[in-house]
């Protein structure tokens, strides 16, 4: 009878309102894949892809403006990738410089704030000198924050953290996630509301371990060189539709 007085009861209670449908993806990251695939397609050196990629990466940046991004963080080298052949290696640092000489500045004249995440003592002088020059000149920007995660892994930005957390001996009861997003690499970087990778692989590789908990993830076909802004528009089409629970109902 308890039962059946409760079940009764039910019946008026209204169900939990669903979560708000959210608007732009404010901060987007995305794993840029494909550039080897896209140049061997064309049966043209794989140093063709990388260098049709910064193009991709300039038009994606210049759509991000226009549809309300704010910040945008590109996987531009992992700590993995000093495994490839050393002559693609050498071809990289000659790209990612001609890369800040020739595509960034006009993005830094629209607005954007550059800064590079991960580490740079393996990156060559020039190279170096390059990153500190453009980081120098963009500080004062603020229409779009590019962050170009260069020998970067996620592993070990996590691993300096805690090592700093040892060094700078703090208590194990004062260690929580504060104290430890405070040490990665960009703490003032907003987490990711959406990551993107291109190419159709399906997996994060290393990629912002700690910012990505409660990221949304969609996965494309498209090759990064082909990628622009009708790709990106779609991907935050296909955000805007989710509702995103962060754990909860």
């Amino acid at each position: 009878m308890a039962l059946l007085t409760k079940l009764r009861s039910l019946r008026g209670l209204k169900p939990a309102p669903e979560p708000e449908l959210p608007d732009v993806a404010r901060s987007v990251a995305i794993i840029m894949d494909g550039n080897g695939r896209w140049a061997r397609r064309r049966r043209l050196p794989v140093a063709a892809g990388h260098r049709e990629g910064t193009r991709a990466l300039r038009r994606t940046v210049e759509a991000a403006i226009d549809l309300g991004v704010e910040s945008l963080c590109v996987y531009a080298f992992s700590t993995e990738n000093w495994s490839r052949p050393e002559e693609e290696i050498s071809d990289l640092m000659e790209i990612f410089v001609e890369t800040i000489e020739r595509e960034l500045p006009d993005l830094a004249r629209q607005g954007v704030r550059v800064r590079f995440i991960g580490r740079r003592d393996r990156a060559t002088d020039a190279l170096r000198a390059k990153m500190d020059e453009l980081e120098a000149e963009t500080a004062a920007n603020a229409r779009l924050a590019l962050w170009i995660a260069f020998d970067y892994g996620g592993r070990a930005e996590i691993v300096g953290a805690a090592r700093r957390l040892v060094e700078e001996g703090v208590p194990a009861g004062e260690v929580d996630e504060e104290a430890l997003r405070s040490r990665l690499y960009a703490p003032e970087m907003a987490e990711p509301d959406l990551l993107i990778r291109t190419s159709g692989e399906q997996r994060i590789s290393n990629f912002l371990l700690w910012q990505l908990a409660y990221t949304e993830l969609i996965f494309c076909d498209t090759l990064w060189p082909d990628f622009g802004e009708r790709d990106l528009r779609e991907a935050l089409s296909q955000y805007a539709g989710r509702r995103r629970r962060f754990g909860g109902r």
